[in-house]
């Protein structure tokens, strides 16, 4: 997990005869060595603090691992093939990330509510208890003695974790020199003894002169697909990109006007974001627990709580050398791979760090809470919330950078044209996620969108030209759609429109053959 130990797997180990069936999905995830941040700039006391987020880290993946999956020695003990137990690590779990489908035998496909439920628990019985703790994003649903539902308490399940990690954020917080990081430390520590998260988020946006940050707790609902609420501990270790953090941080303060540049009805996009909301450039020392399972995150926009949001603001983390990474081992060898020559021209790596820069921004736009009282969005789509955020963020995103390009804004680093292209491509490669996340989906959802526009086409020899405008007048109606779709909460069509679209095409099949003759990997993982 550490980047500083990733190494390049040598050549001469991709040309050894295979010994296990497992060698192609593990090489499916590239090992890239990443330089080692500069420490010089942290004092020995931040150095110290450094280690200690590194233990917080190690607990929160073991956390992860009985969250996702259980004991994992009880996994560990019948592999006996050292390259499927690498698989299994990649993927936390006996389950492929992509298809939900097990590589372990005696298990079967994993649940799509995971461990976070019974797994004889149906969605009516769900819906029919009268419980206020079971849409806590923080609870277990587990069964009583007498067979009915109850709720557990985060905190209360994992509690001797949880234990050791307060103990490292208050030894951390006595060691800092910075009233602000001392201040988060704690409220972080008491966040994760009580999982009452509001005062420690509204602490960790204010710790913004730091140059170490600590991402930890559980964040996302991903690996809940089942509805689409239970949320999974992860953690991230960053070094802030000061001078990169300046040149991202000027358009916080235009967060209104992206929020009024987007297609569709003034009612749809109504939320406020608070005015502490702010952008960071970071280099990523160390991943754990959801943020290290499977395909791994090259940007964040936190916290994803609509009162925090509201009265403070979100935070927007670019992961600046995961970013540099994934587009020098995968992106622009997949262009390369998937774009007639005079469209591979436009691949860009400084088009595709602003895409992810207003992806992210994108997050906060909108709404959180419908405008017809069927509560939030999350609440209001059910399963289909997160996929339906996944869109908004990309199309959205995707748009304000074409428009900031109309604008002249950032006209001088890339073309409008090297954005959409750039955009084409990564949204391609991510299809190879699948449909077994909410990504996954999206991407797919976008593709066939896209493709019902006119704005592709697959060539015989299975190489791409783009239409610009067909690509952004699609792109708008679509970030329309999911607008509407969100501030309504219209469940109905969210999931027919997911179901739809999130088929994967002949097309994409044949992209998959194409980039695996050419060894692209799909994603990187760390050593």
């Amino acid at each position: 997990m550490l980047i500083a130990a990733i190494v390049i797997l040598s050549a001469a180990s991709c040309n050894q005869k295979s010994k296990s069936q497992f060698e192609r999905r593990v090489a499916d995830y590239a090992v890239v060595e990443i330089p080692t941040p500069d420490l010089s700039g942290i004092t020995d006391n931040g150095k110290e603090v450094l280690n200690l987020y590194r233990f917080i880290a190690d607990e929160i993946d073991a956390i992860y691992w009985e969250q996702y999956f259980g004991d994992k020695q009880d996994l560990f003990k019948d592999i006996t093939d050292p390259v499927q137990k690498t698989y299994a690590e990649i993927n936390y779990g006996p389950w492929d990330r992509f298809t939900g489908e097990p590589f372990v035998k005696g298990y079967f496909n994993c649940l799509p509510g995971a461990r976070f439920y019974p797994a004889d628990m149906t969605l009516d019985e769900f819906n029919a208890w009268d419980n206020p703790d079971k849409n806590s994003p923080y609870t277990l649903i587990r069964r009583a003695a007498d067979g009915s539902l109850e709720t557990v308490w985060y905190h209360d399940e994992y509690k001797d974790h949880l234990d050791k990690i307060a103990n490292y954020l208050t030894a951390a917080a006595d060691i800092t020199i910075k009233p602000s990081v001392k201040k988060y430390l704690l409220a972080k520590a008491d966040a994760l003894r009580t999982d009452n998260y509001y005062e420690s988020a509204m602490a960790w946006l204010d710790m913004d002169d730091s140059k170490m940050d600590l991402v930890v707790g559980p964040n996302e609902a991903a690996d809940d697909q089942l509805l689409g609420i239970k949320r999974s501990y992860e953690a991230f270790v960053l070094l802030k990109n000061q001078a990169r953090t300046e040149q991202l941080m000027k358009y916080v303060s235009r967060i209104e006007e992206f929020q009024q540049d987007l297609p569709g009805d003034s009612a749809y996009k109504t939320f406020q974001p608070g005015t502490g909301s702010n952008i960071f450039s970071c280099n990523a020392l160390y991943y754990a627990g959801k943020a290290n399972a499977g395909i791994k995150v090259i940007a964040l926009n936190l916290p994803f709580d609509a009162d925090v949001q509201r009265d403070r603001g979100t935070r927007t983390i670019l992961l600046e050398n995961i970013i540099k990474a994934k587009y020098n081992h995968i992106l622009n060898p997949a262009g390369q791979v998937l774009l007639e020559s005079e469209y591979a021209e436009h691949m860009s790596d400084d088009a595709f760090f602003w895409n992810i820069v207003f992806r992210e921004v994108a997050h906060g736009l909108g709404v959180k809470e419908t405008v017809n009282g069927k509560g939030s969005v999350e609440e209001a789509l059910g399963s289909a919330a997160l996929t339906f955020e996944e869109i908004k963020a990309n199309a959205a995103g995707m748009l304000l950078v074409s428009k900031l390009q109309n604008h002249f804004d950032i006209r001088d680093l890339f073309t409008k044209e090297d954005a959409l292209t750039t955009f084409f491509v990564s949204l391609v490669r991510s299809e190879r996620f699948g449909e077994g996340s909410a990504l996954g989906r999206a991407n797919i959802i976008i593709y066939n969108y896209l493709q019902e526009a006119g704005a592709f086409q697959r060539k015989a020899s299975g190489q791409y030209s783009l239409d610009f405008a067909k690509m952004e007048a699609a792109l708008s109606d679509l970030t329309a759609l999911v607008l509407k779709t969100q501030a309504t909460g219209d469940h109905a069509f969210a999931a027919d429109f997911e179901k739809r679209y999130s088929k994967r095409s002949d097309s994409y099949n044949e992209d998959l053959m194409n980039l695996g003759l050419e060894k692209i990997p799909v994603d990187i993982r760390f050593k």
